[in-house]
């Protein structure tokens, strides 16, 4: 549904975005991470048939977004992060100019409008003027903008930017809705848990580059190592780290708990729980220690500072070619 090779957009001497390439398939959720001026937006921009890429190309359901721009536009839903609405219109005259624009009958353009604005709490306010609407109820109706025509690929930036938590889990309800009718969904947020949530990949962009992109397991194995897990027992006891005789990686040991990492944990720690009661230890709580999307996007920025390679820490030069020649970053 999404594709791109090479993709890089330049502005004089400055380079945007550079070398982007990416896929994302029907029903398929990708966030686009990175901080402020690493290239999100332009890339979004690009997508959507606004900017012209400087080089390599992108192509939205088959259709290259240079030769065919005017066809790219009626298949996307775009949703920026100031949407630039018609402040003096109301919401109903808004939507139904832009259902015209797609080429939607007026009919059409009306159930779907009413359908929309009922499912995102804007009904009441329909015929109110856009210019009197809060900033959460603005960025709402930019999205019923982005959906009245049905698009098959979608790209939100930023979608629940000045939402109220209601008003943003009901748009997050309504993203992981769309997976089930195969659309294609880029994501750009700051809100790492909103895309911990709702993507199915997640690509992390510096600088107009992609350095590491997977899903959030595989992202969080490679950054962040084995599993740690915490094993508490019901009273203290001396030399706990002696007991231990499995493969497991001790991270940490105190008198009455025991956290460690295992590369096999689903095999290995039953067999602890039977060593641990063979050893007459009283075991209350096995539990895996919670890590976020936070978590691994802290340690990328970590690294970037010191490395080129931030996924790549302590590999050979071997080992970083040969993940670079598969796709790895």
């Amino acid at each position: 549904m999404i594709e791109t090779y090479q993709l890089g957009k330049q502005f004089g001497s400055f380079q945007a975005v550079q070398n982007l390439s990416l896929t994302i398939q029907p029903g398929e959720v990708l966030a686009l991470l990175g901080p402020n001026g690493a290239g999100k937006t332009t890339t979004v921009r690009m997508l959507g048939a606004i900017l012209k890429p400087t080089t390599g190309w992108a192509r939205i359901c088959g259709h290259d977004v240079v030769t065919e721009s005017r066809l790219i536009r009626s298949k996307v839903g775009l949703l920026t992060e100031y949407p630039g609405l018609y402040g003096r219109m109301r919401a109903v005259e808004y939507l139904s100019f832009f259902g015209a624009l797609q080429g939607l009958d007026p009919q059409r353009s009306q159930q779907q409008a009413e359908k929309l604005l009922h499912q995102f709490g804007l009904w009441e306010a329909h015929t109110k003027r856009l210019d009197s609407y809060s900033k959460g109820m603005k960025q709402k109706i930019a999205l019923v903008r982005a959906l009245l025509h049905e698009p098959p690929v979608l790209f939100l930036d930023e979608p629940t930017t000045a939402m109220d938590p209601q008003s943003a889990r009901m748009v997050r309800d309504a993203i992981a809705a769309m997976r089930a009718t195969d659309r294609a969904i880029l994501l750009t947020t700051h809100n790492l848990p909103e895309a911990e949530e709702l993507a199915d990949r997640i690509a992390i962009l510096r600088s107009g580059q992609i350095i590491i992109e997977g899903t959030f397991e595989e992202l969080t194995q490679k950054l962040l190592g084995e599993p740690l897990w915490e094993a508490r027992f019901a009273q203290p006891y001396p030399n706990l780290g002696t007991v231990i005789e499995h493969p497991v990686q001790i991270e940490e040991i105190g008198t009455d708990f025991l956290r460690y990492r295992c590369p096999n944990s689903r095999q290995l720690n039953p067999q602890l729980i039977a060593h641990f009661a063979a050893q007459g230890l009283d075991l209350i709580s096995l539990t895996e220690t919670p890590r976020s999307l936070e978590d691994v996007y802290l340690r990328i920025v970590a690294d970037q500072a010191t490395s080129p390679f931030p996924l790549l820490g302590k590999e050979s030069e071997g080992e970083k070619a040969s993940l670079l020649t598969e796709g790895s970053i």
